[in-house]
Parts: C-alpha cells; structure tokens; sequence
C-alpha cells in the first residue's frame, strides 16, 4: 500500500476554499460593521454573586463596586433561597464570595449545591474566592467538586491575614491582562490549593502562585510560598475559575478579579 499523499490544489479544492473564506467574511460583516460604525456593544455579562448574610457582607459589596455595565458586567446578589428556586438561568456566572464554605454549603443544602453542579455541568460560570474556593474543591464532604484540588495543610486554615505576592503564571498574566508577573493581594485564610487525585474531574491550571507567605497561629513557615493561589478548569460545560486569596477588596487588584470573571463568563451559550 503506497504511503498517503496529499492531493495538489484543484480547480474544485480552490472554489471550496474562496467560498468558504467568502461565508466566513460575510457571517462576520454585521459585527464588523457595528464595530466600525460605534454601534451597540457586546451584551454585558450576567453576574450571579451569592449572600446569605442579609446584605452584611462585605464581599459582595465589593464586588458590586466594579462589576458594572461600564466594566462589561451587570451584577445582583442572589440568595441560597434563590438559587433553589431556579434564579442561575438568568445568568452566565456565578460568584461564590469569601465568609465560610461549610456554612455556604450548609445554607444551600443538597438542593441547591447540585443545582450549582448542574448549572456549571450545562455552561454556566463559576468563580471561588476564599470561601468559595474551599466549597468548589473536592476535598471535603461538603464541597461541590467542581475542581480537581485540595487543601494543603488543612489543619493550618486560620493561618493569619495580611498582604502577600502573588506569583503569575505567563498564562496567568494574558488571562488576567496584569503587566506584572507579582502583584500584591490581601490573603484571608484561603485556602491553599493543590492537586487532588479524583478521576472523574480533569486537571487544572494554575495562573497564580503564593511568592510569599503568612505563617501564623501555628502554621509552619514554608508550607504556604509555592501553592496554588488562582486556578481554572472545566467542568462539564462551564468554566471554573477559583481565587483562594482576595483581589475583589478595595486595593485589589480588581483587575485580575473582573478578567477572570468575564473569563468564567463568557463561555455560556446565550
């Protein structure tokens, strides 16, 4: 049997590809003349972002504060309540604040923690920090598993707080649009991420790393610098994207937080 060999161009092969370039340039000539005229901008993306404290909480707060229809988003907070009854189908992301995983997982009950996985499974967004970055793990019994991570020295959680640097990865810092590989965060007991062995979710890419550390109340020096600080996968459909320190606070860098946002949220068909 004689080895494969491409054809040579033909009459017929140039014909298909003209008019394939021709289909593909006039599919694209409405948005192309809307952008060239000024006209109406892409469609804002639709942010979920998850409070159970009654409007107490900062973090979402915070949130609110750039994740507006001038920074291509449109944002309102949504209870656990809410979310069992059905509220995700109008958005294209879901963040999952900082406060306490296990009380986030215990207020959305069974019911609403696997309406998340579905919702993610179908294309919806997903976006952890902190508190939410421990719910998304698969780590603990109450954890949605939407990342294939786990809690590195987990007996030392309440670490401390403070600023850190965080260590951007090249990916990290397209993704995230930063012109500096290390930038500053607030660190509040995040947690400190590293791979876990579950087969039945894929790997996951680390965009940022801890460059320095806090190591108090306990925690031994040199267990945090190194582990994973932001990181993304899939999960069915949907993209998670999972912060364990906090760039949504004032100071940020709001920046890495709204771009990965857009990041997890833009994958949703509308």
């Amino acid at each position: 049997m004689k080895a494969f060999q491409p054809l040579p161009p033909t009459r017929l092969f140039v014909q298909r590809f003209v008019s394939g370039l021709f289909l593909t340039l006039l599919a694209a000539l409405p948005a192309m003349a809307e952008t060239n005229s000024g006209g109406a901008s892409p469609s804002l993306v639709r942010v979920a972002i998850y409070d159970h404290s009654g409007g107490s909480a900062a973090g979402p707060k915070n949130l609110q504060t750039f994740l507006v229809p001038k920074n291509g988003f449109e944002s309102k907070v949504v209870t656990p309540q809410q979310i069992r009854d059905g509220v995700l189908d109008e958005f294209d992301v879901l963040i999952m604040p900082g406060g306490s995983g296990s009380a986030q997982a215990k207020n959305l009950e069974d019911e609403g923690r696997e309406i998340i996985r579905k919702y993610v499974d179908n294309g919806g967004g997903y976006v952890g920090i902190c508190a939410g970055s421990y719910l998304a793990s698969s780590h603990y019994s109450w954890s949605l598993g939407l990342i294939n991570a786990k809690v590195w020295d987990r007996s030392h959680w309440a670490r401390g707080t403070g600023t850190v640097s965080l260590e951007l990865s090249s990916t990290g810092s397209d993704l995230l649009k930063s012109d500096k590989d290390s930038v500053p965060c607030y660190y509040g007991q995040g947690p400190l991420l590293v791979p876990n062995n579950d087969p039945s979710l894929p790997g996951y890419e680390v965009l940022a790393t801890y460059g320095t550390e806090i190591a108090e109340k306990g925690a031994p020096e040199g267990a945090m610098t190194g582990t994973h600080a932001i990181v993304r996968s899939m999960f069915g459909a949907g993209r998670v994207i999972c912060y364990s320190p906090h760039p949504e606070k004032t100071g940020g860098p709001n920046s890495i937080m709204a771009e990965g946002v857009r990041w997890a949220g833009t994958g949703k068909a509308k």
